[in-house]
């Protein structure tokens, strides 16, 4: 497996192809996905070792991509240490009593393997299934989780998020750290279960000024990183919106920088330094003509080369009415592309 075309890249070594794989693969667009989670909940699904490990596979059967991505969600591990939360349809996770003080964050016990004993047999069934293909590892990073735990739900403004932050800056602090606790505790359950790599996505921090996101958010990511890195597995992080804080989520100590669609890759190569660069075709192309998305991919790989390493990515989630037939050619022309 250490030799495999995702891996080989991650690391910044020479590759068969280039190695492709798809941010939010494990369902959504595919049939057979809607159909095994028709009258599931998503976080009931989540907790099923089956169903993750069948939900992780489709997508590696169905595209032969160079990684699958465990099947989970960001707000999985509070959930698994007792947070009241759920995932509402059209909504997206909404806890029941927001955090607010210094007591709300004490109140959240730190995760343990015990609290997620499904993880570990999903995972140790995944590697089995996958054989040489590579398992990635999944967390949320703890900007975008406190962001959920603060506001309540989603958010556009952040700004009860930032109300924290800015003015409550002792129990921002003692938040951020306990997730960074549990979010590296989830990756390392992972890990250690067979994951060969790990992704912290960071889905709300392009909300963030660069000074602010250095001073408040960079050191708790870091740690989650750090930690991750002492297990010996390719770290990737991956944000939307975060062309201006690409060098620092490098610095948080990325071995792979994942680009949105927004930055073309030529622009982000230079501000991420000698590191490996994910991404980042605009996930609408899959809905264009197969000769335009490809002309597209063929320059998101071009651009790639000026980069320590690359791997192919959509510069976002699958979005749901992807054509599953496109997003198959679209893998077979990256991986057929010259080296």
């Amino acid at each position: 497996m250490r030799d495999s075309a995702f891996l080989r890249a991650a690391r910044g070594e020479s590759v068969p192809h280039t190695p492709v794989w798809f941010m939010r693969q494990a369902g959504r667009s595919l049939p057979e996905y809607l159909k095994i989670r028709e009258g599931v909940g998503m976080l009931e699904s989540c907790m099923d070792p089956a169903l993750v490990v069948e939900i992780t596979l489709q997508p590696v059967r169905r595209y032969a991509v160079d990684a699958a991505i465990f099947f989970s969600d960001i707000v999985l591990p509070l959930k698994a240490v007792g947070v009241d939360l759920d995932i509402k349809p059209g909504v997206g996770p909404v806890v029941a009593s927001p955090v607010r003080t210094l007591a709300d964050v004490a109140a959240i016990p730190d995760l343990t393997p015990e609290h997620v004993p499904f993880i570990t047999e999903a995972v140790r069934g995944l590697v089995g299934e996958l054989g040489s293909t590579p398992l990635i590892g999944f967390a949320g990073a703890p900007f975008t989780v406190a962001s959920y735990l603060v506001e309540g739900g989603p958010s556009k403004e952040h700004a009860k998020t930032k109300a924290m932050m800015f003015g409550a800056p002792d129990v921002w602090d003692a938040l951020m750290r306990k997730i960074a606790g549990i979010s590296a505790a989830y990756l390392r359950v992972q890990v250690e279960a067979g994951a060969s790599a790990v992704q912290l996505f960071d889905s709300w921090a392009g909300a963030l000024t660069p000074d602010d996101y250095r001073e408040h958010v960079m050191p708790h990511s870091a740690r989650v990183l750090a930690d991750a890195g002492e297990l010996g597995v390719p770290r990737i992080h991956f944000g939307v919106g975060t062309a201006n804080l690409l060098g620092l989520m490098g610095d948080a100590g990325a071995d792979v920088v994942g680009v949105d669609w927004r930055t073309p890759l030529a622009d982000a190569i230079p501000l991420v330094g000698d590191r490996v660069v994910q991404g980042n075709l605009d996930p609408t192309l899959v809905f264009a003509p197969t000769d335009v998305m490809t002309a597209r991919a063929g320059q998101v790989i071009e651009a790639g080369r000026a980069a320590k390493g690359h791997i192919f990515n959509l510069g976002h989630g699958v979005i749901p009415s992807t054509d599953p037939d496109q997003l198959k050619r679209l893998t077979e022309f990256v991986q057929s592309y010259p080296v």
